[in-house]
């Protein structure tokens, strides 16, 4: 037997009395299965609140034989680890009408493990990824405007010199492409994915990812700051186009921001809905462009402050990966005062 072997369950509700236990239970939870009454009080306090309130709620729900399928339940264990199971339930009655909770649980921890440093890695590297090509492409920017100006304010030069300043400026010209090209195409392949549900809790990854930016020791010119509620909020959602979501609404907040301004993200829950703001107080968007913003190859594109590069895809693949969450996306701004871009997802209920 492995770690990785379901435990098949058979509790009785009325006394909380386990009836029937394969043999896998030692195997996952350490302790010999003539313990399992004993323990199922003492291992249920051991689970997450927000996930015992989930379990209360999914089993009111649901209906005399239906199953519950897909839960994922951590519990607390020694050393501050934490052990992820994941549960399918239902509830069932015998013949004299005796209630019963049947199910089975299987030991998801390596799996949950690895994909929580996936994520983790993920977010570093999306977050790296544009700071690096703002870094990177902001002075071969300034650089190529510098060569054009000098191309055009310089009086008649050799032949050897003209050739010299257009290599600079098609070398600069090219540089700020690729970089930006780069980041465009991994945007875009991450966004062409297929979708990977999940239940996550949304101001965890929104924390973990701003420090990145508070972090970064990149963007000394600039503040930022995130506001996260007291409690968890739970969205079911891809956490990796999720992340691209919000990496490009604060990538475009930098671009947009002067020296000194103030680039901020908050997270709120209200009506069983998160909504995520990105807030700046930079030059804001013209009124002209506000209504083309989320075309695709919009008009709306313009250079960042710093000369950044962009292609105009960002905001109709923004649209499109916040609609495939059930959500919206909206903005405020005005000219010279800055933007306010929101995002409202289904907030799951604990």
């Amino acid at each position: 037997m492995t770690r990785s072997k379901a435990v098949n369950f058979v509790l009785r509700e009325a006394d909380k009395r386990v009836v029937y236990l394969s043999e896998a239970y030692e195997q996952v939870f350490g302790d010999p299965a003539a313990h399992a009454t004993e323990d199922w009080p003492h291992w249920l306090q051991r689970v997450h609140p927000d996930d015992r309130r989930l379990l209360g709620d999914k089993l009111r729900e649901a209906e005399e034989g239906q199953l519950i399928e897909g839960l994922q339940l951590r519990v607390a264990q020694s050393e501050g680890r934490t052990q992820w199971l994941r549960l399918a339930i239902c509830r069932i009655r015998d013949a004299e009408g005796t209630e019963y909770l049947s199910g089975s649980l299987r030991d998801n921890t390596a799996a949950r493990e690895v994909a929580i440093n996936a994520h983790k890695f993920n977010t570093k590297k999306n977050a790296t990824l544009e700071i690096l090509s703002h870094d990177l492409a902001a002075p071969l920017a300034l650089l190529q405007q510098l060569t054009e100006h000098l191309q055009h304010e310089t009086g008649p030069v050799s032949e050897e010199a003209r050739r010299v300043l257009e290599l600079m400026e098609r070398t600069c010209r090219e540089g700020v492409t690729l970089i930006r090209d780069f980041v465009d195409n991994e945007f875009m392949e991450s966004a062409a994915v297929k979708m990977k549900w999940e239940r996550a809790d949304l101001g965890a990854w929104l924390q973990a990812l701003m420090e990145e930016y508070q972090g970064s020791g990149r963007h000394t010119h600039l503040q930022f700051s995130c506001a996260l509620p007291p409690v968890p909020v739970y969205v079911n959602m891809d956490i990796n186009k999720f992340q691209q979501v919000v990496n490009n609404l604060v990538s475009n907040a930098i671009k947009f921001t002067p020296d000194g301004g103030h680039i901020a993200l908050s997270l709120e829950h209200h009506n069983n809905q998160a909504l995520v703001r990105v807030a700046d107080n930079g030059v804001g968007i013209p009124a002209p462009m506000q209504p083309m913003l989320f075309d695709k190859f919009t008009p709306a594109r313009r250079p960042g402050l710093r000369g950044e590069k962009t292609t105009g895809l960002g905001m109709s693949i923004i649209q499109t990966i916040v609609e495939l969450h059930h959500g919206r996306i909206t903005f405020e701004s005005t000219e010279g005062e800055g933007s306010t871009f929101t995002v409202e997802l289904p907030a799951e209920m604990v």
